[in-house]
């Protein structure tokens, strides 16, 4: 089945509408919840006044958010205002020097911030990389970076290298380990580019303007070295057309949805109510279907806008940023894993089009990623349940392309097929739903949601929840349809032939006759 297959106008207005009166339905639990347990024991420690125009507490459990954009928002906004300002100063003196600028601003931030044995830590870390980078062999780079990282997970090394930080303020422990971390994954992509460079090696002086560059520093996103000293070394800073247009509505559009996730908070405490396990059983199971759903939803607009606001920062200095992860609303397969390690899993995976290579590719990129976040029982779960996830994706693919499955869905029209996927992709979307949950609440959580869906709710409930979700699964299919056309529009039909004869067409109609027919089968399974 192709991207485009389209289905009848009436069809998808009507799982839009299910859609949103389920979206609406769910809501309504969770915040007749919220409403009658604000004064509850367990909520006490993360539910607090909040503004004091809405008259209500505010659910603030996400010491994440909380962090960004109300405790610490006045520190974070003036040091990127003030790298936005000497940015822009070293754009109009020296732009062939602006990235020294960057350096500089980066060094001295993170030296006020941290320390200046803080930045020794880091200096050191990025002179150990950089020396094994010069031997030129990847393996030993990258065994060299993950025994690195190690050293930030384990005792006695997590509490040594801990004690050079100076001070002793709140964000000391997040800074500490953000900075390090990301640290050592951009040193790692930099001996990486380093390794696969023919003629000689890049200077130590790159890798520091790359790491030290403040916007990307405690909280990333990692982008590639290759792509950074490219941009950031460029000396012709012409913009496109309408490009700083875009910028500031991409700013206006995070700054609204800050304000519209604060709002929120204050009438549905999605992020408290999944820690109090006493409650959730006595919830109903649309209550408890939609925090998980809410959930998710939430930890992509968290993540979009924190990558969203540094993105914005970013491509004020002409740096073109890697994008925000795929929202789970926007998401059936679980294609957002592949692009966490360029270096691991699309290097060892291929096309991923191979079953044994994709199961290296996904062991060696989960383990990767164990060793980032920490290995622990949950950590351990999340992994399996989604390294299997992706291996089962193309196990199952490349079952239904076998005789006769590929024979039947060739014979049925492509809007048949495209209904018939989207049972499977329901069913895949919860399993993307509940493997995430894992990380993002906690296991007891996962399971109960995973009991009331599949064996209490049965079968009343799991229909019903599979059905809005086939709905989901449609509409974003849909998008994508209209996505794909805008990019790949298909070809203009032929002219009609004229009502007269002329020597022209005359001439043109054997030429024509002459040509070979296509197969409508052959066609339509390419």
């Amino acid at each position: 089945m192709g991207i485009k297959a389209a289905l009848p106008k009436y069809e998808i207005y009507f799982y839009n509408t299910v859609l949103c009166l389920a979206m609406f339905w769910s809501a309504s639990w969770v915040f007749e919840v919220s409403s009658s347990n604000v004064n509850r024991k367990t909520f006490k420690t993360s539910v607090k006044p909040g503004w004091y125009y809405f008259g209500r507490k505010m659910d603030t459990a996400d010491f994440e958010w909380m962090m960004w954009f109300s405790t610490f928002r006045e520190h974070i906004l003036f040091a990127l205002s003030g790298h936005v300002l000497f940015a822009k100063i070293g754009s109009m003196l020296a732009p062939q020097y602006r990235s020294l600028v960057y350096l500089v601003y980066g060094l001295l931030a993170v030296w006020t911030s941290m320390g200046w044995t803080y930045v020794t830590l880091i200096l050191s870390h990025c002179i150990l990389l950089y020396s094994i980078s010069l031997v030129k062999i990847r393996w030993l780079c990258f065994i060299t970076g993950l025994c690195t990282l190690a050293t930030f997970k384990c005792e006695p090394f997590v509490s040594w290298q801990a004690g050079f930080v100076e001070g002793d303020f709140e964000l000391r422990h997040i800074l500490f380990y953000g900075g390090c971390g990301f640290t050592i994954m951009r040193c790692m992509s930099f001996a990486l580019e380093n390794c696969d460079r023919k003629d000689g090696n890049y200077n130590i002086l790159e890798l520091l303007k790359y790491n030290f560059y403040l916007p990307f520093f405690y909280f990333g996103p990692i982008m590639t070295f290759d792509k950074f000293y490219v941009q950031a070394n460029k000396s012709d800073l012409t913009r496109k057309e309408r490009e700083m247009w875009n910028i500031n509505v991409q700013g206006v559009i995070y700054l609204g949805v800050i304000l519209g996730v604060d709002v929120l908070f204050h009438f549905m405490y999605i992020l408290t109510i999944p820690n109090d396990m006493k409650l959730l059983k006595h919830l109903s199971d649309w209550a408890l279907v939609g925090l998980a759903y809410f959930n998710l939803v939430y930890d992509w607009v968290k993540a979009a806008v924190m990558f969203g606001v540094i993105n914005t920062v970013s491509r004020l200095d002409h740096l073109d940023p890697p994008k925000p992860p795929k929202c789970i609303t926007m998401l059936y397969l679980a294609h957002y894993t592949r692009c966490t390690n360029v270096y691991v899993y699309d290097y060892l995976g291929g096309k991923h089009e191979n079953v044994v290579e994709e199961l290296v590719a996904t062991l060696c990129t989960f383990g990767v990623t164990i060793l980032w976040l920490g290995p622990c029982e949950v950590v351990l779960v999340w992994a399996f349940f989604n390294c299997f996830g992706l291996n089962f994706e193309l196990w199952t693919a490349k079952f239904f392309s076998m005789e006769p499955f590929s024979s039947f869905e060739t014979a049925m029209s492509e809007a048949t097929s495209r209904r018939i996927r989207g049972i499977f992709n329901t069913f895949n979307f919860w399993c993307i739903v509940l493997y995430n949950i894992l990380a993002l609440n906690s296991l007891d959580f996962a399971k109960l949601v995973a009991k009331r869906l599949l064996l209490k709710g049965f079968p009343i409930t799991t229909i019903i929840v599979m059905f809005v979700t086939y709905c989901l699964i449609q509409v974003i299919k849909e998008r994508e349809r209209r996505q794909a056309l805008i990019n790949d529009p298909d070809p203009l039909p032929p002219a009609s032939p004229p009502t007269a004869a002329s020597p022209t067409a005359a001439a043109a109609a054997p030429a024509a006759a002459a040509q070979p027919v296509v197969d409508p089968s052959k066609q339509k399974a390419e």
